[in-house]
């Protein structure tokens, strides 16, 4: 077994509001017989609550060091870029004094790597670099990195993680393909965001205040972040062309925060689209309700082509409560829904085709029952916690050990 240090600045657990990976699989990895250390800051949807500026903590075996960093998606770019650049400027003391068999960086942001880097180079510990979106390809294409200097610094460094990695984890076929195309050559292995099968069931009963506020409704639910990334405008946009054809019976609920979410309040406001249901950021285990309690999900992205590559939490989690999903993007998640019969694809902004598919899924009641099934299936065979923790965790090993 090995000793893994892990960076990863936005660590949670199920009572927080954010991706539990790394809470998941680390549990895992130390009921393996792994040494797991994970070095994070404090994300405003997380549950870590700390008591100074550093703060410890054993969650289900695994050490837990967090540096108290406010993290938001409602901060300025600015900020984000100064918490990302203190925290993996003072990671690198834990990089060059923690023991490890191995250490394992997870970006975004890219700026991990610094550690990890640091750790290979002077100590040679061998490096697992983790790809949780393409960058700094999506901060192009979203408009976010303009200068062609810090391009050309951001292409650089992205190369010196990859190549310094014993292997890169890509959460994504997409993304697998976005780091050979930037580092030729470089060992890619995919492990992409799973599946909760025990947290998110099928069979599970809304408790009695969500049963209450949706009974009679079709809900379809989208739980997760509203940022620039994310179709907050569409889902607007989706209401309120269900409002024009008078389907009046479809509640679309919002579970989540950020950049987007003032403006959608008050488009939902001025445009009367009482059933839209902005209900803001609830715990893992209150999405496990709104979930038992809806039809379909929404996983929806705007129409920028590295986004397609992604591999969203939400997404699996519906899957996992075995209920279809009404996607946007094209790329992995568009084949694998067609492929498993398991949801319904539209081009990004078409809404009137949005609603055609909403209002098809719940005028079939027994075919939206099978795709669900089929959903829950696709979720057990290849996306348990389980299965790519343990994935995972050999891996680790293989590196650890040479």
């Amino acid at each position: 077994m090995a000793r893994v240090l892990v960076f990863f600045q936005y660590y949670c657990t199920p009572r927080g509001a954010y991706a539990t990976r790394y809470y998941e699989f680390s549990r895992r990895w130390v009921k393996a017989g792994h040494d797991v250390t994970i070095i994070t800051s404090i994300y405003d949807k997380s549950d870590l609550e700390p008591t100074g500026f550093v703060s410890r903590y054993t969650i289900e075996g695994a050490r837990i060091i967090a540096m108290n960093l406010k993290l938001s998606n409602k901060h300025g770019m600015l900020r984000r870029i100064w918490t990302f650049v203190l925290y993996s400027l003072l990671s690198c003391w834990y990089a060059l004094t923690l023991p490890a068999d191995v250490v394992v960086t997870s970006s975004g942001p890219i700026s991990v790597g610094v550690p990890g880097l640091l750790a290979h180079w002077l100590r040679g510990k061998p490096l697992i670099f983790e790809v949780r979106d393409l960058w700094p390809e999506g901060a192009i294409q979203l408009g976010l990195l303009r200068s062609g200097v810090a391009r050309a610094f951001a292409r650089w460094f992205e190369r010196l993680c990859y190549r310094g990695a014993a292997v890169v984890v890509a959460l994504s076929p997409g993304m697998a393909r976005g780091v050979t195309a930037a580092a030729p050559g470089t060992q890619v292995e995919i492990i992409p965001n799973a599946a909760d099968l025990d947290l998110f069931d099928p069979g599970a009963t809304p408790p009695a205040a969500i049963a209450a506020e949706t009974a009679g409704r079709f809900v379809a639910l989208y739980a997760g972040t509203l940022g620039r990334a994310n179709s907050g405008g569409e889902i607007v946009d989706l209401a309120a062309e269900l409002k024009r054809r008078g389907a009046h019976d479809v509640d679309i609920v919002v579970i989540g925060d950020g950049y987007e979410l003032a403006e959608m309040q008050r488009r939902a406001a001025a445009e009367g689209l009482d059933h839209l249901k902005l209900i803001g950021i609830r715990s893992k285990i209150e999405t496990a309700g709104w979930l038992a309690a809806s039809r379909v999900t929404l996983c929806l992205f705007k129409p920028y082509p590295v986004l397609a590559t992604n591999s969203p939490n939400k997404l699996f989690d519906s899957l996992a409560a075995g209920r279809p999903v009404l996607n946007n993007t094209d790329g992995w998640i568009k084949d694998m829904l067609a492929e498993g019969d398991c949801g319904a694809t539209y081009t990004a902004g078409d809404v009137r085709r949005a609603a055609d598919l909403l209002i098809a899924m719940r005028d079939d009641p027994e075919r939206l029952r099978a795709m669900g099934a089929r959903a829950r299936t696709l979720a057990e065979q290849r996306f348990s916690r389980d299965l790519l923790a343990r994935q995972y965790g050999d891996l680790i090993a293989r590196i650890a050990h040479g």
